[in-house]
């Protein structure tokens, strides 16, 4: 609302208009209720890696559940580069390349294997929507279409935070899902990979690793584990996120473990906000 001073001039009344933006306690105040856009959306990543670069013995049985889940539930899918992009890093490292360029270099990658997974559930009438228009017109085609699918990188590009240990760009595709899900208000956030969930140790490495079923953010990064199945970023993020209150981590070899985590179901290992 515009407002007339004695002096003539006019001012725009707001909360902030003459407070300093690093201010602590203005910025405590504004804390507020946010908007779910999408509330009864779920984000569903796919794990490149673990699943897409394996092939069909693991990726059709997946394909098949999410086909299932589709004509009840929408579903935005999010894809990693997998090997390609862990190729690109190390071509990247040995080049010198900083952080930023690497995050840069890792889109490429993951939108291909979006490709590969949208073209495979294309008959379910899932859409992929380029990256330069996803987040605008998000609402418009998961209103149209029972799911789409995107790349999973958040586009920091160039402007990708550095990381505190080594090079590695710190928000791939399981933090471009999470901070997705938190922006658009959506209902669940499921990680699939190819393990159970998380353990102590890499199960791969240590076959007497113990299981983790369910932990909380600040636990999770007080006990500094060596090894874990998501961009370690991701307990940050679930501490700051104001909607969405935990993810889960399922094992997509066991596809039904899938269905179960997008039915409020405990299927894997839940981290959740504390």
């Amino acid at each position: 609302m515009s407002l007339k001073d004695p002096d003539k001039r006019h001012h725009v009344q707001s909360m902030l208009m003459r407070e300093s933006l690093l201010d602590k306690d203005v910025m405590a105040s504004t804390e507020s209720s946010v908007v779910r856009m999408l509330p009864d959306v779920h984000v569903l990543k796919i794990g490149g890696r673990s699943m897409i670069d394996v092939g069909r013995a693991y990726l059709y049985p997946v394909v098949d559940v999410i086909g299932e889940l589709l004509e009840t539930e929408h579903i935005i899918l999010g894809v990693g580069g997998g090997v390609r992009s862990r190729h690109v890093f190390s071509i990247g490292l040995d080049l010198g390349l900083p952080t930023g360029v690497l995050a840069q270099l890792s889109v490429a990658d993951a939108l291909g294997n979006a490709h590969i997974l949208g073209t495979l559930l294309a008959p379910y009438g899932v859409v992929a929507i380029p990256p330069e228009i996803f987040g605008h017109l998000l609402p418009l085609f998961i209103h149209s279409a029972p799911g789409v699918i995107f790349n999973g990188v958040p586009p920091y590009s160039l402007w990708e935070h550095p990381p505190g240990i080594g090079r590695i760009p710190p928000h791939r595709t399981d933090a471009g899902c999470f901070i997705l899900a938190e922006c658009f208000g959506c209902k669940t956030v499921t990680l699939v990979k190819d393990v159970d969930g998380l353990y102590t140790e890499d199960p791969k490495e240590n076959a007497n690793a113990s299981f983790i079923d369910a932990i909380g953010a600040k636990a999770l990064k007080k006990r500094a584990l060596k090894s874990l199945p998501f961009d370690e970023v991701l307990p940050d993020l679930l501490l700051n996120a104001r909607l969405v209150k935990q993810f889960q981590v399922v094992n997509g070899k066991d596809p039904e473990r899938i269905k179960a985590a997008l039915h409020g179901e405990h299927a894997g290992t839940i981290v959740y906000a504390d």
